[in-house]
């Protein structure tokens, strides 16, 4: 078993454990530091070409997001439930979820040992508490540990949507 964050990146970067290494161009194993994670979906198109999470305008939206939270980005670890981009934008299916979280984000929790993850979006939701419906758990805290929040691509979307996570990151500033 890898014994630090660097020596787990690079398994996730050789991973081919599930179908999606077929079709990505870098692994996002993610990055950062502190007693705070964020998991997200999956890299899109950006994210695998560059192998970092939340590039480009969903990275500046979720900066602002972190902002309203009294967090930058450089304080969090960020990741995602799968580490590879699935073919044409498609949502991870369970068994890339599944297996992704057993070999490596059950791990990267693990290591990091945070104090509050913050979930983003209904597939996290998923893949970490194995429930489906972010509109009936958005704004609270979960388990003492779970902060369930919209996904960063919704909230730019939908300005309904933007409202309910501008919201709940101003929850998220109290609980911090």
């Amino acid at each position: 078993m890898a014994d630090t964050l660097f020596s787990l990146a690079e398994g996730i970067r050789k991973c081919t454990a599930c179908p999606l290494w077929r079709s990505r161009t870098l692994a996002v194993p993610g990055e950062g530091a502190g007693k705070i994670m964020v998991v997200a979906e999956a890299p899109g198109v950006e994210e695998d070409r560059t192998g970092k999470l939340f590039m480009g305008r969903s990275g500046k939206f979720l900066d602002e997001m972190l902002k309203m939270a009294g967090l930058d980005r450089k304080n969090i670890f960020l990741t995602g439930s799968v580490k590879c981009h699935p073919p044409q934008n498609r949502k991870p299916v369970s068994r890339e979820l599944k297996t992704c979280k057993e070999l490596w984000l059950d791990k990267q929790m693990s290591m990091v040992e945070p104090e509050l993850i913050v979930v983003l979006g209904g597939v996290a939701l998923k893949s970490l508490l194995n429930k489906s419906k972010v509109d009936d758990l958005h704004g609270k805290l979960i388990d003492g540990k779970y902060f369930v929040t919209y996904h960063p691509a919704a909230a730019m979307r939908f300005p309904s949507v933007r409202k309910k996570m501008e919201e709940d990151m101003t929850v998220l500033k109290r609980l911090l």
